[in-house]
Parts: structure tokens; C-alpha cells; sequence
């Protein structure tokens, strides 16, 4: 067997070195495939490897139907819409995520991205604080659970909404619930997105419930950049300079975001959530195991498709 990391931006060489290791140990063969350029570079790994773990690389139905040896694709990380599902389910692969591997990186992130926009991208101006602040989760899972610590200690009141999370598992945690979507965005200056992009979700950060936002609101995105409406969002922030968007994942519409609204956006220059050396350890060790222990045990226990 055969298990190879294939990523376009590397982990830490850290991380490689504990992957590398893992396998070797399990008596399995180890490949590695680092910055490469081409889907072909993506698709001969693919070909010659009964598993890969990947981050952000696309594995898309072409990826998929030119290998009959994959038997296991790994996502390091929670989001896996960068994988054709289907595709992977037609040829019986099985899809793993490392489900709460980057959640501390990313809600770390969240925290950092508010305070430098609060203070004024440390202009030497006076900002404002982020104490007595009202701040909305969108998705209470693992990062926003992270974000909901992290901003307690900092003395904001914290709200939740969540479509799959019960209420009083909110509220167990001492956070306030709303039943809808449009209660949290109207009660808090900022809010947290953490929703996954799919057939529900993408777009739905409209206009309609931006608009909703009180008097100088922040919206920071973590999540995916396909669920925020970009043309409603640019509707919105025309009609108030109040308004402000903080995102980890650059919009398509970036340049005409920062040429427009230079004082009232941020994007970090690449997606930075995962991009620790905590979370590369914690997410290059959990693929790797989760693959050992599918073929060892047959564990399928974070398996994402069908």
C-alpha cells in the first residue's frame, strides 16, 4: 500500500516528517508531491497511490476517473467541497475530513482579524474595543465554539445560531441562541461566519440579512467566500460606510472590494485559518492515522460521502 501527501501549498516540513514517519512505521509506502503546477502532476499521484492526503487541492471528477488504485482520499481540514463526492462515491473512494484538527488556528484568526480592523489596522488612531461588543456565531461547530472562548474572555456578549445544534446545547455553554438567522444578524454588531458552502448555504449572506446589522457591523468570514452574496455585499457597503468585511478567503471580486472600499475591507494575502504550526501537526497526524487505521481496522469514522 501506498500513501502519498499531495499538496499544492505544503504543510510545515514538520508535518511531512510526522506523516512520512506514521507510515513508514505502519509498513506502508510513503509519496510526497509538493508545489507542483499541473493537474497532471495531481492526477499521476493519484494513479500510483492507494491514499492521498490533500489540502486544498482540487480533486475533481477528472482526478478521479483516471485512477482504478485510489482507495482513500484524505482532506486535512473540515471543509472537503473541494472534492467531486460523487465522483470519488461512483469509483467506491472513500472521502475523510480531520473534522476540529484547525479549529483553534482559524478562531485565533477570527479574534486577530477583529482587533485589527477595531484598531484601525494600527493606524496610530484611536480605534475602538472589542469589551461589551455583541458577537453572532454563524455555526456553532468546532471553530465556533473556539470563537465563542475566545471572545468571552475578551468580554463581548455572545450569541449563536445553528440549524443543527439544539438550543440548549448553546446555551450550555453559558451562549445565548437565536432561532433564525435574521435574529442574529439583527442583534449583533459582528458577526462570525462559519458555515460550510453548499446547495443551502451558497449566496445565502445576502443583502437581505446584512442589512439587518446594526450601526457599524463587522462581518468576518472564515468559512467560504461562495457563501457571501458579493454583489449584495457591495449593494450594502455603497449604501453604508458604517460596514465592514473581514475575510480569510479573498472574494472574486477583490479588487473591486479594495478599490471602492479601501478602508472598509480586509483579505488576508492568502488563506491563512490553517496556516499554523500547531494546526499542520494536529491535521498532518489525524490524516494520516485515519488512513492506517482504514486499511488496519477498516475505520471509517469520518468518512464525508456514501
Amino acid at each position: 500500500m501506498k500513501i502519498s501527501v499531495a499538496t499544492e501549498k505544503p504543510f510545515a516540513p514538520k508535518a511531512v516528517e510526522l506523516i512520512k514517519e506514521a507510515v513508514k512505521d505502519a509498513g506502508f509506502e510513503f509519496g510526497l508531491l509538493e508545489n507542483y503546477e499541473n493537474k497532471s502532476d495531481l492526477i499521476e499521484i493519484a494513479q500510483n497511490s492507494d491514499a492521498i492526503i490533500i489540502r486544498s487541492d482540487k480533486v475533481t471528477i477528472e482526478v478521479i476517473e483516471a485512477t482504478d488504485r485510489l482507495k482513500v482520499i484524505v482532506r486535512a481540514g473540515a471543509g472537503y467541497n473541494n472534492i467531486d463526492l460523487e465522483a470519488a462515491s461512483e469509483k467506491g473512494i472513500v472521502v475523510m475530513n480531520t473534522p476540529g484538527q484547525n479549529s483553534n488556528a482559524v478562531a485565533e484568526l477570527t479574534a486577530g482579524m477583529m482587533i485589527y480592523m477595531a484598531r484601525g489596522r494600527y493606524n496610530g488612531k484611536s480605534g475602538t474595543e472589542l469589551l461589551g461588543k455583541t458577537l453572532g456565531i454563524h455555526a456553532y461547530g468546532n471553530v465556533g465554539k473556539k470563537v465563542a472562548t475566545i471572545a468571552i474572555g475578551f468580554g463581548m456578549k455572545v450569541s449563536a445560531f445553528d440549524a443543527f445544534v439544539k438550543k440548549e446545547d448553546i446555551e450550555k455553554d453559558g451562549i445565548k441562541a437565536y432561532s433564525s438567522a435574521d435574529e442574529l444578524y439583527s442583534n449583533n454588531q459582528y458577526i462570525s461566519l462559519h458555515i460550510p458552502a453548499n446547495e443551502d448555504t451558497k449566496e445565502s449572506i445576502d443583502y437581505e440579512l446584512l442589512s439587518k446589522m446594526p450601526k457599524d457591523s463587522v462581518l468576518v468570514n472564515t468559512a467560504r467566500k461562495e457563501v457571501v452574496n458579493e454583489d449584495d455585499m457591495l449593494k450594502l457597503m455603497e449604501e453604508r460606510d458604517d460596514f465592514i468585511y473581514i475575510s480569510d478567503i479573498a472574494p472574486v471580486k477583490r479588487a473591486e472590494f479594495e478599490k471602492r472600499f479601501p478602508n472598509q475591507v480586509f483579505f488576508t494575502p492568502k488563506k491563512s485559518g490553517a496556516q499554523t504550526v500547531e494546526a499542520n501537526l494536529n491535521a498532518a497526524s489525524a490524516s494520516a492515522f485515519q488512513i492506517i487505521n482504514f486499511f488496519e481496522k477498516g475505520d471509517t469514522t469520518f468518512q464525508v460521502n456514501k
